[in-house]
């Protein structure tokens, strides 16, 4: 199975950042996800488990572009079904209390909802007593049914992982701290790894 790693936004997306906070450093969210995305990568290559960087550049990639590259390396890698997009972000509110990590799937039923349940959960054992977890529960499931352009253009399964708040305080002093910047890319290849054991 191929794990199609996707570092969402560039440098030169408008916005995408934490306010300036005036005791930790302030996060741009392009820098941040490609920090989790390489790491994710690294781990995955260390134990063995094939994965790509859907973005390598540090600049906004269309996410029609993107989508196109996940469906190539899709195909090329044995079929849609033999690969999963994980797209990663972080979360962003008007509203500076609002924190917690959420996994994303597309409108309806797939298996991509049972891949965003591991995914959950891993999270939830990784983060809990760090950060919220922020789960929709309409359908009976943890994960938000949303039409993002990454998961509605993909052909094989996808999710979208929002990795705390930028914009709330205390989510992004843990992002920062040593002990965000290792649990947030191990939940990631934590899921993965039972995603495996489930094939």
């Amino acid at each position: 199975m191929l794990f199609i790693l996707d570092p969402g936004h560039g440098k030169d997306t408008p916005g995408k950042r934490s306010p300036k906070w005036e005791d930790i450093p302030q996060i741009y969210e392009w820098e941040y996800n490609r920090f989790i995305v390489n790491d994710i990568h690294n781990r995955l290559n260390d134990i063995g488990i094939k994965s790509v960087i859907l973005v390598p550049e540090e600049n906004d990639v269309p996410i029609a572009t993107r989508a196109r590259r996940a469906n190539q390396y899709a195909i090329e890698n044995g079929g849609y079904k033999t690969a999963l997009v994980i797209s990663v972000h972080l979360n962003a509110a008007l509203n500076s209390a609002a924190r917690g990590w959420e996994v994303h799937t597309y409108l309806g039923s797939s298996i991509s909802d049972a891949y965003a349940t591991v995914f959950w959960r891993e999270a939830k054992r990784f983060l809990s007593d760090n950060t919220k977890m922020r789960g929709d529960w309409s359908d009976g499931e943890t994960d938000w049914d949303s039409n993002f352009g990454i998961l509605r253009l993909t052909k094989c399964p996808a999710i979208l992982t929002e990795n705390c708040f930028m914009t709330n305080y205390e989510d992004c002093k843990y992002l920062l701290s040593d002990e965000g910047r290792k649990e947030i890319p191990l939940l990631h290849v934590e899921a993965i790894k039972k995603i495996l054991q489930m094939r």
